[in-house]
């Protein structure tokens, strides 16, 4: 297991998004991304977590609601990673797929696409 602090952790969520294309960030709309050390109970190996309402399913009723959230994990990222690199590398591939989702591209497409 890699050592890292929450805010070194943080770092990397926050590098990974900034990686995000300008184009692709300006269209995200009413969404947070947070960072927290543990997933939900009975789901030890969660990475990251998407919860609201994606960008494609948004219509007429959709004002006034709390934002989007996007969290990643942190416990479970650095259990699976040996190395800083790879860290780097699987917090990228979780932060894109979590805002994936909030452009409402589902996991059998992210996984087609090296995204899984």
């Amino acid at each position: 297991m890699l050592e890292m602090t929450r805010e070194e952790f943080e770092e990397l969520v926050g590098e990974a998004l900034d990686r995000i294309p300008t184009d692709l960030t300006r269209l995200m709309d009413n969404v947070a991304v947070f960072v927290e050390d543990e997933p939900p109970p009975g789901t030890p190996d969660l990475l990251g977590l998407y919860e609201g309402t994606p960008l494609t399913e948004r219509g007429e009723w959709y004002a006034g609601v709390l934002p989007d959230r996007i969290t990643v994990y942190r416990g479970p990222t650095l259990r699976m990673c040996a190395t800083r690199q790879e860290a780097v590398a699987e917090t990228e591939i979780t932060v894109v797929h979590e805002i994936a989702h909030h452009f409402g591209i589902d996991d059998e497409r992210l996984h087609a696409l090296g995204y899984g």
